[in-house]
This record gives structure tokens, C-alpha cells and sequence, in this order.
């Protein structure tokens, strides 16, 4: 099994929209610990890379998430725009030239994605942030594409490890960013960047699959 240009644009089209319907919910999350505009940061984002693919869709997979890359740093605000610009324009590199993209590739897209944010962030795992949910998820497609699972069961495994990170989030106390700044009163409330970091994988799997 393999994906190709068709399920990678379906992929940020269905972040668009699942950004628009959890624009209030990461919104509440943030006003507890952060800025209160992350929901909006991420909406708007991904409404404008929607509107940039729909008037010119590159060829390649590589091409698309750079493109999305661009549009997300120069549209969202906050922390969110460096980091999940950094995830596409890492994610593209590993894609670079592809029209279709095997388990492995898939893979290797997540992996440079999520190591170009840690290395962006400068967050380790419990720090309580999105790399809380992201590096479970990485950790969780590789084994299972160690295992000869296809795009649909490594994204799965990388789904429920996702939202397990982003639970384990409530518990801890921040140590980066604006939500560090509260100190134990963070403690108890569900990090907001881990959640839409859950979010980003749970509609690769639910579009993949399709």
C-alpha cells in the first residue's frame, strides 16, 4: 500500500477541518496555561494553506508540504507557526521528489518532522508539550513498520500512542514556553500544543485509511 499526491493534499484539507471544529476546544486549553489563540492561530493557518493548494498544487509530495510549510510560518502566530512550519518543511525534504509514499516513507516524513521541532523547540519528553504526544506516535510507527505493518496500521498504532502522550500531558508540570511560566499551576491541565500535535496524526490515519 501506498499514498500518493491525492491523500497527501486530503490530508491537510482534513486539518483544515478538524482545526475548524476544535478551533474553541484548543482555545479553552490554551487560555489555561498560555495565550488563549491557539485554536485560532491553527485554524487560520491551515485555512490559508487550504486556500494556496486549491489555487496551485505542487506535483510532488515534497512540494506540497513545503508549500504548506511556507504558508504556516507566514500565518500563524505564536509558537505554533515556527514549530509546525518546521514539521512540513522537514517532512518535505524526507518527501522530496516522491508521488507516492511507501510505510517507510511515510515514516521518515514523521521522523524528520518531528525531530526538525525538538530541535526547533528545544523540548525533551516531559516538558509537556506537543513533542509529548508526538514522540510516542514516532516511536509507535516505527515499531510498527518494523513489524511489516501497511500505512493503515502503523498510523493506528501512532494514533493511540498520540492521544496517550497528549493525556499524559495533564499531570505534568510545563517547562518550556509561556505555560512554564505558571510553574505548579500548570500542573492538571491538558497541554494545548499536544493536542493539535495528536490531532495532526489522528487525521493522517482517519484520511489514509480512506
Amino acid at each position: 500500500m501506498a499514498i500518493g499526491r491525492e491523500a497527501i493534499l486530503g490530508w491537510l484539507d482534513a486539518l483544515r477541518q478538524v482545526y475548524a471544529a476544535n478551533r474553541e476546544r484548543l482555545t479553552e486549553l490554551d487560555a489555561a496555561i498560555g495565550d488563549a489563540d491557539h485554536g485560532t492561530n491553527m485554524d487560520r493557518g491551515f485555512t490559508a494553506v487550504h486556500a494556496a493548494l486549491a489555487a496551485q498544487a505542487p506535483s510532488d509530495a515534497g512540494d506540497i508540504l513545503k508549500s504548506a510549510a511556507m504558508v504556516l510560518i507566514r500565518t500563524v502566530g505564536g509558537a505554533a507557526g515556527p514549530l509546525y512550519g518546521t514539521f512540513f518543511l522537514r517532512a518535505a525534504a524526507a518527501c522530496a521528489g516522491k508521488t507516492e509514499l511507501s510505510p517507510a516513507d511515510v515514516v521518515a516524513l514523521f521522523q524528520a518532522g518531528i525531530e526538525g521541532v525538538q530541535q526547533r523547540g528545544k523540548a525533551e519528553p516531559g516538558d509537556k508539550t506537543m513533542i509529548d504526544a508526538l514522540l510516542p506516535a514516532l516511536a509507535a510507527m516505527r515499531a510498527a513498520a518494523a513489524r511489516g505493518a501497511d500505512i493503515a496500521g502503523l498510523m493506528d498504532d501512532g494514533v493511540a500512542a498520540a492521544e496517550a502522550g497528549m493525556l499524559g500531558t495533564i499531570p505534568l508540570q510545563a517547562r518550556k514556553g509561556r505555560a512554564s511560566y505558571l510553574g505548579a499551576r500548570s500542573i492538571g491541565h491538558q497541554d494545548p500544543g499536544a493536542t493539535s500535535a495528536f490531532l495532526l496524526v489522528k487525521a493522517a490515519a482517519a484520511t489514509w485509511r480512506a
